[in-house]
């Protein structure tokens, strides 16, 4: 199984690893740069953005991350870790990676009190339809020519994108029982690992 990184500096780190663990994968809490080079793919988390980012740069993560993302590590990017990924987003802060071609709007749903679950149908996936849950969550508010568009809210918001070795929800998988989101991110490491042994 290859080793998925997990970035443990805020946000829902317990609750992927659990999903993770549940699949047999092995897992490494990323929270220095060094780090990277030890896992073969990475989730980036739900959480608070603003601080995310900030203990990113704080703690050196900015190129480190780019870099290993551009060049083809598999990078997930949960909620919050969506809008890391983000290309561009509507707020004025924080400053995202700009990996992703996506713009994207934070808290677009509202408050906390705001939150809500609903079932969507997720592209590779199949049935039955995914719990998904939003908590102060984002949206796609445009997809470059280059973004599958995995799933879409009922009104036709992008909430699950892909683009080469990126994926971004706007919901949070990990904390369902469902754990088919983190076996496709799995997959998706395992195919980028045997394409190097090609």
């Amino acid at each position: 199984m290859p080793k998925i990184g997990i970035l443990a500096i805020q946000g829902d780190v317990e609750e992927h690893a659990s999903s993770l663990e549940e699949l047999g994968a092995e897992i490494e809490q990323v929270r220095l740069p060094n780090q990277l080079d030890e896992v073969d793919g990475l989730i980036i988390p739900g959480g608070e953005s603003t601080t995310i980012i900030q203990l990113i740069d704080l703690y050196g993560l900015r190129r480190p991350l780019i870099s290993r993302i551009q060049a083809g590590m598999p990078t997930w990017g949960t909620c919050a870790g969506m809008i890391v990924l983000a290309g561009s987003l509507i707020d004025k802060r924080p400053e995202p990676l700009h990996l992703m071609d996506i713009e994207v709007s934070r808290n677009a749903f509202g408050a906390q009190i705001d939150s809500f679950e609903t079932f969507i149908s997720v592209k590779h996936l199949g049935e039955p339809k995914l719990r998904a849950v939003f908590i102060r969550a984002p949206v796609v508010t445009k997809v470059g020519g280059n973004v599958e568009i995995m799933a879409k809210l009922d009104n036709g918001i992008p909430v699950c994108v892909k683009e080469q070795n990126m994926l971004a929800t706007a919901f949070h998988p990990e904390l369902t029982k469902d754990t088919r989101l983190h076996q496709y991110f799995v997959d998706l490491v395992n195919i980028n690992l045997d394409s190097k042994l090609l």
